[in-house]
């Protein structure tokens, strides 16, 4: 951030934001400095910082750290994902089968809330998910001009209904606000960046990642086909969670919209997303597979990270 304190133009385009390479490639490609940092660069192309400069979003010298450190990252969620080269429609097919199949008895943060997590461990789950709530649905709308036809119409309507249905007080990233407000949380957006651990910023680099190169909008499209079709028995869990809990109506309401919405946009993406785009673009496969996959390799981490601070007796963020 000392960097970005100066001007943009005060910078020499073909200038070396860092001198030694060895030391991006050397970063753990899962760890706080990699992904502060990613972070960083990636927020330029939201809602940037205070007092930044906004012509930093495509300083060639920042452009070519940020390669660097996706490089990095995007190497080890490859090797972590594990996607054939010959990946065919059936394949995903299959991969969306599996992922829409619940157990009986599952585990992991939505389960054990439900059973017997905590109003506090509730609240922290809550901080760790604003990185991403409150700016829920901009990574996936990069896509939105690199896709066509039927799929392109069907994406633009799942993410309408994650933008409000163009009522301003029902956009899920409102939703989220009023439920961190009702949970006497910060609503500030990326209130608890200074605090959130590598393992909460890691998903939303992933799919801002994806999201930002037109080269993996299958990518894109796999990941949201991903978290839609997870999204709705998670929700449902949290959301007797939280009925369990007596908590606010606010905070039930967020996970009751994502029951009713996501169980919806599964079979649209499903369908006209998926389908279509592999029909226009049948090379595209092993990219929508890599992005189903990657979503579970980032997500298992922060679900691993709660769950071992929860049953260690410590918190997984930071709340005050």
């Amino acid at each position: 951030m000392t960097l970005l304190a100066s001007d943009a133009d005060a910078i020499d385009p073909t200038a070396t934001v860092v001198d030694d390479v060895a030391v991006v490639e050397a970063a753990d490609p899962y760890g706080d400095d990699l992904h502060l940092a990613l972070h960083v660069c990636y927020e330029l192309h939201y809602r940037g910082f205070a007092g930044v400069d906004p012509e930093w979003e495509w300083s060639p010298a920042l452009l070519a750290l940020r390669a660097q450190l996706e490089q990095v990252f995007r190497t080890a969620v490859v090797a972590d994902a594990g996607v054939p080269s010959d990946t065919g429609a059936a394949e995903v097919e299959a991969e969306m089968d599996a992922l829409s199949t619940e157990p009986i008895d599952g585990e992991g943060p939505s389960w054990f809330l439900r059973h017997e997590g905590t109003w506090e461990e509730m609240r922290e789950m809550f901080a760790l998910r604003s990185i991403y709530h409150l700016k829920e649905a901009d990574p996936h709308a990069w896509a939105i001009p690199r896709l066509s036809g039927q799929a392109k119409a069907s994406f633009v309507a799942v993410e309408f209904d994650e933008f409000g249905g163009g009522r301003g007080d029902r956009v899920h990233q409102q939703l989220f606000a009023d439920l961190l407000r009702a949970a006497d949380l910060d609503t500030t957006y990326l209130g608890y960046l200074d605090r959130a651990p590598a393992a909460a910023l890691v998903p939303v680099n992933l799919m801002t990642m994806f999201g930002l190169h037109r080269s993996s909008r299958g990518a894109t499209v796999g990941h949201l086909a991903a978290t839609e079709i997870t999204s709705s028995p998670g929700s449902r869990r949290l959301a007797e969670a939280l009925a369990r809990l007596d908590a606010p109506h606010a905070c039930r309401a967020f996970y009751l919209e994502h029951v009713e919405a996501d169980a919806v946009h599964e079979q649209v993406l499903r369908t006209d997303v998926v389908g279509d785009l592999l029909a226009r673009e049948p090379e595209t496969a092993p990219d929508v597979l890599f992005g189903m996959r990657a979503f579970g390799v980032v997500e298992d981490r922060l679900a691993a990270h709660m769950m071992d601070a929860w049953t260690a007796g410590r918190p997984a963020i930071a709340l005050d």
